[in-house]
């Protein structure tokens, strides 16, 4: 069998700040409801998922302020870039997540839009607390020490 690394994705939008403004704890896949016009705007590569969130209501998980840019040949049959998206997920994960959301304080932030190798649109979300400024600091310290060791590590050798 071979491992999770080996998969052929495809990735059409990473959000990169959500590894700086918060600490990510258990990561999830979840598939998306999407129209048609969405999946081809996707294929070409046209979304931001960086001022998005995840959000329960109902007892089913939405993706908020996504924005899926509007396919040009939609014509009529376009969909609005920014309307709340189903997300597909086992009732168990679901509950998982709203409890640890409304008991914990946690906020369920998407880190990474793709496709899987059977073509699916898939979402990576993950559970993750909001960082304070202080962490953002020392997280902000840390990267340039490491920039800087591996530059001298290089000048060196």
């Amino acid at each position: 069998m071979a491992a999770k690394t080996d998969r052929k994705l495809r990735v059409v939008a990473d959000n990169r700040k959500a590894r700086f403004n918060y600490e990510i704890g258990e990561v999830f896949e979840a598939g998306i409801a999407l129209t048609g016009t969405e999946v081809k705007s996707l294929r070409n590569g046209k979304a931001t998922i960086a001022e998005s969130y995840a959000d329960a209501r109902g007892g089913e998980l939405w993706l908020v302020n996504a924005n899926i840019a509007e396919y040009l040949q939609g014509g009529r049959f376009n969909h609005a870039p920014k309307r709340p998206r189903r997300l597909l997920l086992h009732r168990r994960q679901i509950n998982k997540l709203a409890g640890a959301v409304e008991r914990e304080g946690m906020t369920l932030v998407p880190l990474k839009l793709y496709f899987n190798e059977k073509g699916r649109a898939k979402i990576e979300i993950a559970l993750a607390r909001g960082k304070k400024l202080y962490d953002k600091r020392g997280t902000e310290k840390k990267r340039s020490w490491e920039r800087e060791r591996g530059g001298l590590l290089r000048a060196k050798g």
